[in-house]
């Protein structure tokens, strides 16, 4: 993902918060602080999980702060974080770093949340061949950053849009006459023979009928388990195969083991639950003084802290 399209991402986010502008000062509530007050701040996760979302905080930062606030990152993407782990530390204007609190979250809550998702599966299948695929239901304006959530999860990306491959599903075989048509005109029109052409059956009559057009993929759309052995054995490694629907974390182990190539999973980009995280501001005076005892430090910590368990974009 570039830093132009990360850049708009966040520019996006910001303006939502601050009533379509990026100047900081919009923010009625953070003006309530003194200017010139500094501060030191830290991110931490209530949950395990799989941490992501690094870039997005930065660019959050960088926008609204430039200098004024840095960042130390204790995590990198695609890492293991654990409940209780201090995963960023911030330190600078105190205005500015809750200007940018809900913001910075939003993307790491709902990125890490995604990879951690995409994580357990991953580990469901571990052993197997089949690689775990993402799909285009995605949040919208999110695309490309939950893909890369699914790539720090260990999953793979399927085609990014509409663009760079042929899926050929229900409706576009409906609209061409058959399977065969419309690979045909697939091949026809395809810009390179790099462009993969995938056709999504739902009978073992369509799978034969596409493995006869000379496809790359076919896709078995909610195939009862018998009629996906069924198929892996009909098919005999002429093309790839991919599983679509029905998968859960409690089934994508036995759909693995027959020996399919691909899984696609919408919920891993549909459904998101936000990973638990919070920002905890400490005053420089707290910071500085030494507690006399830990359940202290917690409950001077605790005065200050702020979070939301299921924030999500």
């Amino acid at each position: 993902m570039s830093t132009d399209e990360i850049t708009l991402s966040v520019q996006t986010a910001l303006k939502e918060d601050l009533g379509g502008t990026l100047d900081p000062r919009a923010d009625l509530t953070s003006a309530l602080i003194p200017e010139g007050t500094s501060c030191e701040a830290v991110i931490i996760t209530r949950e395990a999980g799989i941490f992501c979302g690094r870039a997005w905080v930065e660019e959050v930062y960088r926008i609204l702060a430039g200098d004024k606030v840095s960042l130390e990152f204790l995590a990198e993407d695609g890492s293991k974080i654990a409940p209780g782990q201090e995963i960023v530390r911030l330190k600078g204007d105190a205005r500015l770093v809750l200007t940018g609190e809900r913001t910075a979250l939003n993307f790491l809550q709902s990125l890490s949340g995604a990879a951690t998702t995409v994580s357990a599966y991953t580990a469901a299948i571990a052993g197997t061949a089949t690689k775990l695929l993402d799909t285009r239901k995605t949040i919208p304006g999110l695309r490309k950053a939950l893909k890369y959530a699914v790539t720090c999860g260990g999953g793979h990306n399927h085609r990014m849009g509409l663009h760079d491959m042929y899926l050929i599903k229900e409706n576009h075989i409906i609209a061409c006459g058959s399977i065969s048509k419309a690979v045909a005109k697939a091949k026809e029109l395809r810009p390179s023979a790099d462009v993969e052409i995938e056709v999504e059956v739902a009978s073992l009559k369509e799978l034969q009928e596409a493995i006869d057009a000379g496809v790359d993929i076919v896709m078995l759309d909610n195939f009862e388990f018998e009629d996906m052995e069924k198929a892996v054995a009909l098919n005999d490694h002429r093309c790839r195969l991919e599983i679509s629907g029905n998968v859960t974390i409690d089934t994508i182990a036995s759909f693995a083991a027959i020996g399919i190539d691909y899984i696609s999973v919408g919920a891993l980009t549909k459904n998101l639950r936000a990973l638990d995280m919070s920002l905890r501001l400490i005053s420089e005076q707290q910071a500085a003084k030494p507690a006399e005892d830990e359940d202290q430090a917690a409950a001077d910590t605790a005065k200050v802290v702020i979070s939301d368990k299921e924030s999500v974009i």
